[in-house]
């Protein structure tokens, strides 16, 4: 279970990435526990499988228009699919290895995968309850989803 201390420093690494990145604040959310079932998720997610002191996983859950207009304020035209994939897959990368930096050596992250498209799922750790924290940046609303043991 996700500590008071660990969802500060996953705040922190995502408010961090829009500074960042975006140049331009993102907003967090209120986060909650998902106490039945796995979090609904948007089109496009970034996982990154976590492991050390603590293992599970970072999930950053977007839906394609923030995406898009995420990569066109970092002056990239192109929009596909493939540079969506990759874009999803660097935050989630940028927000762990941000969180990585507070937690220590021992919360060792993996490469990203991406899952993408309508109907996916992201698959949680067994016994898992996973946390969502809501990120608000321009009109858009993303998620990320921590589930930690």
């Amino acid at each position: 279970m996700l500590e008071e201390q660990d969802i500060r420093a996953f705040v922190f690494g995502t408010t961090r990435y829009f500074e960042v990145a975006a140049q331009q604040a993102a907003a967090v959310g209120s986060p909650y526990l998902v106490t039945e079932g796995a979090p609904d998720i948007h089109d496009y997610n970034g996982v990154i499988a976590v492991s050390g002191r603590r293992s599970g996983i970072v999930c950053f859950s977007a839906p394609r228009g923030m995406l898009t207009v995420l990569l066109m304020k970092m002056n990239e035209s192109n929009v596909s699919h493939e540079y969506l994939c990759d874009l999803v897959g660097e935050v989630a990368n940028t927000i762990a290895g941000n969180v990585r930096r507070d937690l220590g050596k021992d919360f060792a992250i993996s490469v990203p995968t991406v899952v993408a498209g309508a109907g996916n799922t992201v698959e949680l750790p067994a016994g898992g309850r996973p946390v969502v924290i809501p990120i608000h940046w321009r009109s858009h609303v993303a998620k990320l989803v921590v589930c930690l043991q």
